[in-house]
């Protein structure tokens, strides 16, 4: 019998009545969703009936009574503290795990619609123009104005400003906003910074806009679901849901722009070109992330967003300067993960965790406290470092001028040493990124690895 039997006659008046009557055996089943959600069963015991524990091939389990009181009881409770609550969503104590300490198992939501409401009127297409011979799209003056092309940003003040990536506004000539209600602006840039391709543009002339809720990107668990709202290819407001596939992804998984500061969370929610700039959101309608790049090349279901946490951080400097001036360390570093077993030996650390200095700059931060090549850094200003990616964002954000404290093993002693950072010195020409961002009609290169 098919899954879709199984709900079919479950459904039927007719079964109605047969569970009224197995009711009367010894059954409880006080709930059924649509979807045939997980578990529960029990055994009837009339003489006259043959027991099975197995279910039928392809069938999905239903949730028994206690577990749909379980749920019920979260969904009050997410109700009361503000949750926006999907459709018959919901966390049932019990599932997978021992029965001595069954973990929590998180219900698939019937409908994502009550996010996508939410958040929809938030999300802007963001046009970026100059002048051209193509596809026009203004006429002012008598002068062509051709759509170089097309991304996503959304609102995060009420007074126009818009968080987008760097990468969609990166070389424009104009750069125009259309909101949800289709209402056109033109718009200028508040600030952007390259290394992390983070950019907020301000809209001339509007005003009470409806702005997203950010979230806290750190809080996510791989499994959890989270919805994307974009522009794939200029379809505009297109909603698309998946999960957190992975954290913590760096340069060397998304091998982007090699100066830049990655920490990308991984989803197989569904993102296109035109989708760069995009809110990734949790169930709470809360934005936990900023869709930047996909693995091109033919692979399904892999890309990227950027932690709000990281955007959150450079907002207020952002808004303020215009950019990042950064702070450094003055050090070039490898992680200890990626030592030989003779290399651990010989600077007698043990494990995984740390980053190895390779490389001191003369005259820098690092020899003015003297530290020295062949030192593994395992925390800095308090905070562990497991990855020299994590280290770089501690040292660039920390400030300059400011002193902390570094705690190094050397030759198997562990120690701290201050060390005032001084500015990191940027280059002069900007690093090309992988790709540039294809417009919203043309198709992605397909020779490319990642497109943003």
């Amino acid at each position: 019998m098919s899954a879709r039997t199984l709900r079919t006659e479950l459904a039927s008046p007719h079964q109605g009545k047969q569970i009224k009557q197995m009711g009367k055996c010894g059954f409880a089943l006080a709930s059924f969703l649509v979807v045939g959600l997980v578990i529960g069963n029990a055994a009837c015991k009339d003489k006259g009936t043959p027991r099975s524990d197995a279910l039928p091939p392809n069938a999905l389990a239903v949730i028994g009574s206690a577990y749909a009181a379980r749920a019920s009881d979260a969904n009050d409770a997410n109700e009361k503290s503000g949750a926006v609550q999907p459709k018959a969503a919901g966390e049932i104590a019990g599932g997978f795990g021992t029965q001595e300490n069954p973990g929590p198992l998180k219900m698939a939501p019937v409908s994502f619609a009550p996010i996508a409401k939410r958040a929809d009127p938030s999300v802007v297409t963001v046009y970026t123009v100059g002048d051209d011979d193509g596809r026009l799209l203004f006429s002012r003056r008598g002068k062509s104005r051709a759509q170089k092309g097309v991304g996503t940003g959304f609102v995060v003040a009420k007074d126009g400003v818009v968080l987008t990536n760097n990468h969609v506004i990166d070389g424009a000539d104009e750069i125009v906003v259309q909101l949800s209600d289709e209402r056109r602006f033109s718009a200028k840039i508040a600030g952007r910074d390259a290394r992390t391709d983070i950019a907020l543009v301000k809209i001339d002339g509007a005003n009470d806009l409806v702005t997203l809720p950010l979230g806290d990107s750190d809080a996510l668990e791989v499994g959890d679901w989270v919805v994307a709202i974009g522009n794939p290819f200029g379809l505009s407001h297109t909603v698309s849901a998946g999960i957190v596939s992975a954290k913590g992804r760096g340069r060397d998984e998304v091998p982007l722009d090699p100066t830049g500061y990655y920490n990308f969370l991984q989803t197989d929610a569904s993102i296109n070109p035109g989708n760069s700039g995009g809110p990734l959101l949790n169930m709470r309608a809360e934005v936990v992330g900023m869709n930047t790049a996909i693995r091109a090349g033919g692979a399904q279901g892999i890309g990227f967003a950027i932690p709000i946490n990281m955007v959150k951080q450079l907002m207020p400097t952002l808004l303020k300067e215009g950019h990042i001036t950064r702070s450094a360390l003055g050090v070039r570093i490898r992680d200890v993960r990626d030592l030989l077993d003779v290399e651990k030996q010989q600077l007698k650390v043990s494990g995984d965790r740390g980053a190895v200095i390779e490389y001191v700059e003369p005259g820098g931060s690092a020899e003015k406290a003297k530290l020295e090549i062949g030192d593994v850094i395992v925390a800095f200003d308090g905070k562990a470092v497991e990855r020299g990616t994590l280290l770089q964002w501690l040292a660039s954000t920390a400030g300059v001028g400011k002193s902390v404290n570094v705690r190094i093993v050397r030759a198997g002693t562990p120690f701290d040493i201050k060390v005032t950072l001084g500015e990191l010195k940027e280059p002069k020409a900007k690093a090309p990124a992988l790709r540039k961002p294809p417009p919203a009609s043309s198709d992605p290169d397909e020779d490319d690895d990642f497109a943003r």
